[in-house]
C-alpha cells in the first residue's frame, strides 16, 4: 500500500506573528525607516544644518587665522602697527555696510566676492551693477599685473595659517624659502600667519623678495610682518591668477581647504596643458600620505585620472630637495622657452 505524501505548504512571503510563552502573539517587526540624507559627519542634511555649518566654518576660519598671529606673538587686533615697510600696493580699508546694503539683503554681504557671486532676485533693481563690477574686476587684474610685473622667478608657498613658529613645518617652510630666495626667487604667499609667515620670513632672512597677496575676508586679516610687497585683492579668482602667473612652482605644506584648492588648481592646469614644467611639491610625507593613497587606490584605479597623473606631484620632507626641484624646473622652463 503506497504511503501518502504530505503536501508541502507554500512559504509565507511576509513575517507571521510569533507566539510567545504567554500565548500572545508579538507583532511582526516593521521595516526601518530611511533616515534621509546625511552630512559627512552623520548629521541630517538640511538647509538649517548647512546654514549652521557655514556660519561655524567662517567663525572657525577666523579663529584659526587669529590663533596663527597669536602663536607668533602678535595681537590680531593691532596688526597695522606690525606690518613691515617697503614698496606696497594697498587699498583703503573695507568700508562699513551702507544703508542700501542692509536694505536689499536679509543677510548682509560683506565682501566684493560675495557681491559678485550673490544671485539677485528677479525683481532686484541692482542687477545693473554687475557690468560695473566687471570693470572693477578688470581694474584689479591690471593692478595686480602692474604690482608684480617685475617678478620673473617666483615660487608660491601655501599652508596652514595656524602653524606655530615652534612647529617643524614652520622651520622647514622658512628654510626652503631661504634657499630659494638665495637662488634669486621671489617668495609669494597669501600674506597671513603660519606657513605663509614662515616663507616670507625665510625670504627676509637673506634679503630676498617677500611678496604677500592678501584677500578681503568677512573679518579683518592683517599681513604678517615679513611681507615687503603687499597686494590686496577683493576677488579670489584674480588672486589665484597672480599666484600661477608669477610662480614657477607651488610648494604645498600641510593646510586646509584653501591649501587643497591651490594644489588641485595647479594639477588641473598642468593636466589641461595650460602650464608646463611646473613642479607641485607636497611637503610632509605623513600629512599627505592618506590623500595620495586615496588618489591612487580610488581615483586612478577607477580611471578618473591617469596613473601617470600622480607623477605630477613630488613628495618630500627635505627643504633642500624641494628647493632643488624648483631650481631644476625653472632651468627646464627657460630651455623650453628658448626653443
Amino acid at each position: 500500500m503506497a504511503r501518502s505524501r504530505r503536501s508541502a505548504a507554500p512559504r509565507a512571503t511576509t513575517a507571521s506573528p510569533k507566539p510567545t510563552t504567554s500565548g500572545r502573539e508579538t507583532p511582526a517587526p516593521t521595516p526601518r525607516k530611511r533616515n534621509g540624507p546625511r552630512t559627512a559627519t552623520g548629521k541630517p542634511a538640511s538647509p538649517a544644518t548647512r546654514a549652521a555649518a557655514e556660519q561655524g566654518s567662517v567663525a572657525a576660519y577666523e579663529a584659526r587665522t587669529q590663533e596663527g598671529h597669536r602663536l607668533a606673538g602678535r595681537d590680531p587686533q593691532g596688526l597695522a602697527d606690525h606690518v613691515s615697510k617697503g614698496p606696497r600696493v594697498e587699498r583703503k580699508p573695507r568700508r562699513a555696510l551702507s544703508d542700501v546694503d542692509v536694505a536689499i539683503r536679509s543677510v548682509p554681504v560683506l565682501t566684493e566676492d560675495e557681491k559678485l557671486l550673490h544671485n539677485p532676485d528677479a525683481n532686484d533693481r541692482f542687477t545693473q551693477s554687475d557690468p560695473w563690477r566687471a570693470m572693477r574686476v578688470f581694474s584689479e587684474v591690471i593692478e595686480g599685473f602692474d604690482a608684480l610685473a617685475h617678478v620673473t622667478k617666483g615660487v608660491s608657498i601655501f599652508g596652514s595659517a595656524r602653524t606655530s613658529p615652534d612647529d617643524p613645518h614652520y622651520h622647514n617652510a622658512r628654510a626652503v624659502a631661504r634657499i630659494l630666495a638665495e637662488a634669486g626667487f621671489a617668495i609669494i604667499t597669501g600674506a597671513g600667519p603660519g606657513i605663509m609667515e614662515a616663507a616670507n620670513r625665510g625670504a627676509k632672512d637673506v634679503g630676498g623678495e617677500s611678496i604677500g597677496c592678501n584677500i578681503e575676508l568677512p573679518f579683518e586679516q592683517g599681513a604678517n610682518p615679513y611681507v615687503d610687497t603687499l597686494v590686496n585683492f577683493r576677488y579670489f579668482f584674480v588672486r589665484k591668477t597672480m599666484f600661477v602667473k608669477y610662480s614657477n612652482a607651488f610648494i604645498i605644506f600641510p593646510g586646509g581647504f584653501g591649501t587643497l584648492d591651490e594644489l588641485f588648481e595647479a594639477l588641473t592646469l598642468i593636466q589641461c596643458g595650460k602650464i608646463y614644467q611646473f613642479p607641485v611639491i607636497l611637503f610632509g610625507r605623513h600629512y599627505w600620505a592618506g590623500l595620495l593613497r586615496w588618489l591612487q587606490s580610488r581615483v586612478a584605479a577607477e580611471g578618473k585620472i591617469s596613473p601617470g597623473d600622480l607623477d605630477l606631484v613630488l613628495l618630500t620632507d627635505d627643504p633642500a630637495e624641494a628647493a632643488q626641484a624648483v631650481i631644476d624646473a625653472h632651468a627646464a622652463q627657460q630651455d623650453h622657452a628658448s626653443v
